[in-house]
């Protein structure tokens, strides 16, 4: 997994599209809550939809941060390795802002 995660290290070295996937996570996390919270106060087919979506609520953010931010080229990892494995390095990498290992802004 180290060798995909260098990659992904490589496809955001610059400091806002980092920012724009930490930005997007810490929605993501936000989301999930509130769609367990709805979830158990409403249980309904709605409900377990709008929580199996929670993966992908990074995704504005983070491919907003590419085409806004990103070299050009630089495209989403999603788009190169995948998404499991991309997904898992976007986890990573966001622990790793929050441990302090990356300048974000």
């Amino acid at each position: 997994m180290n060798k995909y995660y260098e990659q992904y290290l490589n496809d955001h070295s610059e400091p806002k599209v980092k920012l724009m996937h930490f930005i997007g996570q810490i929605v993501t996390i936000a989301y999930l809550v509130w769609s367990i919270c709805r979830l158990i106060e409403w249980p309904s087919l709605i409900s377990w939809i709008q929580l199996s979506i929670t993966p992908f609520v990074v995704y504005p953010f983070a491919v907003g941060g590419h085409l806004l931010f990103g070299p050009k080229g630089n495209k989403p990892s999603f788009c190169k390795m995948s998404f499991l494995k991309a997904k898992i390095c976007d986890i990573k990498m966001f622990i790793d802002i929050i441990r302090g290992k990356f300048r974000i802004w």
